[in-house]
């Protein structure tokens, strides 16, 4: 689906709300089914900076680095799981231009700032694309502790060990594509979150 690429992930956070799966289904398209942890379904926001964008094949070192912002859930169909991403944000006008023509993703543009400081990672993303709902995140997360693979049947696991995303085509198909990435090594996290409109963005109550 779309042009592969290949890019790496770096100062990435997964924050994690537990959501009543009737809501979460309400929004998604009719081919997919939520998936629940404990009986309840997940929405996460999660921050990061992408490195080394290049299209696959082409050798490391020569690609561009793009921070970036998602709304994001947890979905199987015909029991493949994965993600479904309710909104991208991002910064560079023509990477959001081809995410959404080529890989059908609905990106926004967005001016993001992400920087190293003593309180950890500073990220901040205010959406400015004409015509789409307003949406802000700013906050701060200090990785802590080893780092960990997580159990298998964890709800770390859950969250992170997914490798399909599915999205909507403009004619309403639904379609997906594969994911191939080594298994998360993961670090508890203190976290400052000082603005979210991400959930009413995407019609959700906060």
């Amino acid at each position: 689906m779309g042009l592969p690429i290949a890019m790496g992930w770096r100062h990435l956070l997964f924050a994690n709300w537990p959501v009543d799966p009737d809501v979460v289904a309400a929004r998604l398209p009719d081919d997919l089914s939520v998936e629940t942890y404990d009986g309840r379904a997940w929405l996460s926001v999660v921050p990061y900076l992408n490195v080394d964008v290049r299209p696959r094949g082409l050798p490391g070192g020569l690609g561009f680095e793009l921070p970036e912002l998602n709304l994001r859930t947890y979905v199987s169909r015909d029991g493949e799981p994965g993600i479904y991403f309710f909104s991208l944000d991002a910064e560079g006008i023509l990477g959001v231009v081809g995410a959404r023509l080529f890989h059908r993703l609905p990106y926004y543009y967005a001016d993001i700032a992400m920087t190293e400081t003593e309180r950890g990672i500073a990220f901040s993303s205010e959406r400015r694309q004409p015509g789409a709902p307003p949406a802000e995140f700013v906050g701060t997360y200090d990785p802590i502790g080893e780092p960990f693979v997580p159990a298998p049947d964890s709800l770390a696991a859950f969250l992170t060990e997914r490798y399909r995303y599915y999205t909507t085509a403009r004619d309403g198909t639904l379609r997906y594509a594969d994911i191939d990435h080594d298994p998360w090594s993961l670090r508890e996290v203190t976290v400052t979150i000082d603005r979210n409109t991400l959930f009413e963005a995407n019609g959700f109550e906060s």
